[in-house]
């Protein structure tokens, strides 16, 4: 069974930084994606940062949506099984719940300029508020 733990969210000045983790278990690790994914009050889930690893290739590709772009940053440690969201200068806007998602399959942009649809599996999510 999969199963998606996101933690490291809390409450941050704006110009701030937080990181969260997603660990991931019950997952195989064939070419794969996986996501960073949030939603505000009121608006629909986004895309954040998304990564894909090539298995074949020994090769992992980053994807960002242009409001995070120079300021977040998605990683995994060597195993796969935790997933990063580096968080700088962060803004007001950026306030929401995060979710990290996994599949296994190549998704375009793993998914980053979506809604995350194609997603199968999924955390809980983490709060992430941003004040001035």
């Amino acid at each position: 069974q999969v199963q998606l733990v996101e933690s490291g969210g809390g409450s941050v000045q704006a110009g701030g930084s937080l990181t969260l983790s997603c660990e991931i278990s019950g997952f195989t690790h064939d070419s794969h994606c996986m996501g960073w994914f949030r939603q505000a009050p009121g608006k629909e889930r986004e895309g954040v940062a998304s990564l894909y690893t090539s298995v074949a290739g020994h090769a992992t590709t980053a994807y960002y949506s242009d409001s995070v772009k120079g300021r977040f940053s998605i990683s995994q440690d060597n195993t796969g099984n935790t997933l990063y969201l580096q968080m700088d200068s962060l803004q007001l806007d950026d306030t929401a719940m995060y979710y990290c998602a996994a599949q296994q399959e190549f998704i375009p942009w793993c998914g980053v300029r979506g809604r995350g649809s194609e997603y199968i599996y999924w955390g809980q999510g983490t709060q992430v508020t941003v004040s001035s």
